[in-house]
């Protein structure tokens, strides 16, 4: 009877059910997972509700991004010093006939200004308006098609709303690409950036959300989890799930990550940083008798970082692992086990094995360039003389992006500038981020988003910036060092001024390999032919109707000393340097990527098949070609990546160079054999993240190397010991 008495009351009153004990207590039983006062009501809790990648618990309003593309007042007008005429206002139209430029004329000359007015001028409430947009009615003329001049009254949109409205309404990727450049990302209103639903957020483990703990650096979270008091059910419930958080936070810990936050961006983290991320994976996971490949760990890597490396890579060893290195790190070299050597030289000039033992035996070998390196036969001897500073400098006051803590640093001018610290310390940030964004905005009205600083003074030293990343010099097979460099459009002009060409009519356009007339049209200047499989990935094969050499029959007979266009693609630049050493235009330009230790590369070399390291030497020798203007900052970020010490002495010629011709070089390095040929180094740290961002030391190597907070001068001071060692012990010699 009581049973079915429940059953009709919770029918009749949608589930929820009062109760009153006879002499006794009312009480309340609902079917429903919701709060009986405030109506609020939680899904059964699962796992996937705290995931913002899944619909049960992503933010609506963000998608659990976390974040929204938001119209940036700072963007839309860059300069209020500039008027409405003049185009003040970037992201539309500034004809006066303009629809838009009309209303602006309405709200402008209701109170009092013109188009011939600044941004600045106009008070607080008026700029307000001008930018969100007013409900008031505004007054405007408009000549229509036929000339006749109408008044109209209409609400003026404002310029963000407008500026949303039209990125919303664009019909082409082009179009809303174009606004997208007056927009900028910024925290969801609604989650705040916790990327998840309020009732997810609701549900607390030790008095913190989801959200609190992710927000949490390694070292904070394990000492959260270390002191988490549950109850004796819950310890039952959660013992295996925190054996597995704090296992995982512990190798996060072991490999110097304890300063990163659990929701960080992977965007954000510094090559160095993902690289340890992957290792602590691999640790955690406890496999025996697996092979792992690394392709050059070190990268990124702070000499203290790289130590930790090492010990993490003979740990993953000593589980009864087997690990394949490709390094060019000397100490990882020295920690190794059995030494591969392969050279002697590069492309064609290697493929050999030179030598393979333990890292004495290698030393032995006198061919091999690593042993002579290992051994101190070879070394990068230290300048002579350092250069001195002078009064001019580059200066950048107020630096706190990121975790830079409000630094102020200097950049002498025409000196050979690192910047040095450990991982994650804000290097990229400060160089990145707020030198070069800050100098291309001044110099080339360029509308990139800075970092956060107070000023950057010493503009009138430069009168140019070249930032030479590792991104790739193109996306498409079409792309190569002879294109990019432009060398290819001589070579094309030479081929047009042989006999043979003259004779049949051919002009510059008939050698290049994307346009119709000389191309192979089976191909279409590619070479290969693409197949596509469907479910499967698609093979390229040689076209069968060139072989390969882009370029169709009657092209391929002009030759210039017996070799075709497509020969000439085909050689190396070692090859090529000889071979146009009478024609100084092409000339010049094969010397400069010899120069940067490019040799080995050929012309025709697909740009997709080059690494970071060779597209970024291909973009510094292009910049080295071009006439120097003596007054040049070139920023290069890491340019030792994936090089030979061999390579690296030549790419420290090539720098010093540019020094010496009154050129000002700023270099992000972590390679002691760069950081020693310094004139003045910017130290960062003392650690990474939430405790970095200071200066921690500037001066030469010499005096970097006696300050005692200093990791990289801990480890610079004995590098510049043996250089010297081995210098007086090579004159010695002679």
């Amino acid at each position: 009877r009581l049973a079915d008495s429940m059953e009709t009351a919770s029918k009749w009153a949608e589930g929820i059910v009062v109760i009153q004990e006879v002499d006794g207590p009312e009480h309340m039983y609902s079917q429903h997972f919701a709060c009986p006062d405030c109506h609020i009501s939680l899904p059964k809790i699962e796992p996937r509700m705290f995931s913002f990648n899944s619909p049960f618990g992503a933010c609506p309003a963000c998608l659990g991004i976390g974040s929204t593309m938001e119209v940036d007042e700072e963007r839309v007008i860059p300069d209020g010093s500039i008027t409405f005429a003049d185009g003040c206002v970037q992201a539309l139209s500034s004809n006066p006939n303009a629809w838009f430029m009309r209303q602006v004329e309405g709200l402008l000359k209701a109170n009092g200004y013109s188009l011939d007015s600044t941004y600045d001028e106009l008070p607080k409430a008026l700029q307000k308006k001008v930018m969100y947009g007013t409900t008031d009615k505004v007054a405007f003329t408009y000549e229509n098609m036929r000339g006749e001049v109408k008044e109209f009254f209409t609400e003026y949109e404002g310029i963000l709303p407008m500026v949303k409205r039209r990125h919303s309404e664009a019909s082409t990727d082009s179009m809303r690409e174009e606004f997208e450049k007056f927009m900028s990302i910024k925290p969801c209103t609604t989650c705040h950036g916790a990327r998840l639903k309020p009732e997810v957020l609701a549900i607390t483990v030790g008095d913190k959300n989801i959200n609190e703990v992710t927000q949490l650096t390694i070292k904070e979270a394990l000492d959260f989890f270390g002191k988490l008091q549950l109850t004796e059910r819950e310890q039952v419930i959660g013992a295996q799930i925190l054996k597995e958080i704090n296992a995982r936070l512990g190798f996060l810990n072991n490999v110097g990550l304890d300063y990163l936050t659990m929701n960080r961006s992977a965007g954000t983290l510094s090559g160095g940083e993902a690289q340890r991320i992957r290792l602590a994976t691999q640790i955690g996971s406890g496999l025996v008798g697996v092979l792992y490949i690394l392709d050059e760990p070190s990268i990124g890597l702070h000499q203290r970082d790289n130590d930790r490396l090492i010990d993490t890579l003979k740990g993953l060893r000593d589980l009864g692992n087997t690990l394949l290195v490709v390094e060019h790190d000397e100490d990882t070299m020295r920690a190794a086990d059995y030494l591969v050597d392969i050279g002697p030289g590069a492309g064609e000039h290697g493929g050999q094995i030179i030598a393979a033992g333990s890292v004495d035996e290698v030393m032995k070998v006198k061919d091999s360039i690593t042993g002579q390196y290992l051994s101190g036969r070879k070394f990068i001897a230290l300048p002579e003389e350092r250069r001195k500073p002078g009064k001019n400098c580059i200066e950048i006051r107020g630096a706190k992006e990121n975790n830079l803590q409000n630094v102020n640093v200097k950049f002498p001018i025409g000196l050979f500038n690192v910047v040095t610290g450990v991982s994650g310390s804000g290097k990229s940030t400060l160089i990145n981020e707020i030198l070069y964004k800050g100098l291309a905005n001044q110099l080339y009205r360029s509308n990139h988003k800075v970092g956060a600083h107070k000023e950057i003074r010493g503009l009138e030293h430069i009168d140019k910036i070249i930032n030479i990343d590792q991104s790739p010099i193109g996306r498409t097979p079409r792309s190569n060092p002879a294109t990019y460099t432009g060398v290819f459009d001589a070579i094309r002009e030479l081929y047009s001024q042989t006999p043979e060409a003259k004779m049949r009519g051919y002009k510059q356009g008939r050698f290049s390999f994307n346009v119709k007339g000389g191309r192979c049209e089976a191909c279409r200047g590619d070479g290969i032919i693409k197949i596509e499989m469907h479910f499967l990935p698609d093979v390229y094969v040689p076209c069968e109707v060139c072989k390969g050499a882009r370029y169709n029959r009657e092209t391929l007979e002009v030759k210039y000393k017996g070799k075709s266009i497509a020969d000439v693609l085909d050689m190396t630049v070692d090859d090529a340097v000889e071979f146009f050493s009478a024609i100084p235009k092409i000339h010049r330009k094969m010397i400069t990527l010899q120069e940067v230790g490019l040799g080995y590369i050929r012309l025709g070399q697909a740009a997709t098949t080059l690494s970071g390291g060779e597209a970024q030497r291909v973009k510094l020798a292009t910049e080295l070609a071009r006439r120097s203007t003596g007054k040049t900052l070139y920023i290069l970020d890491e340019p030792t990546t994936g090089l030979h010490a061999e390579d690296i002495r030549k790419l420290l010629d090539v720098l010093q160079k540019l020094v010496d011709g009154g050129d000002t070089v700023v270099v992000i390095e972590h390679n002691l054999d760069v950081i020693k040929m310094a004139d003045h180094i910017i130290d960062l740290g003392p650690e990474g993240g939430n405790r970095g961002g200071t200066i921690v030391a500037t001066g030469t190597p010499e005096q970097i190397a006696k300050v005692k907070e200093s990791y990289t001068g801990k480890f610079l001071g004995p590098v510049l010991e043996q250089t010297k060692k081995f210098m007086k012990a090579a004159k010695n010699k002679k």
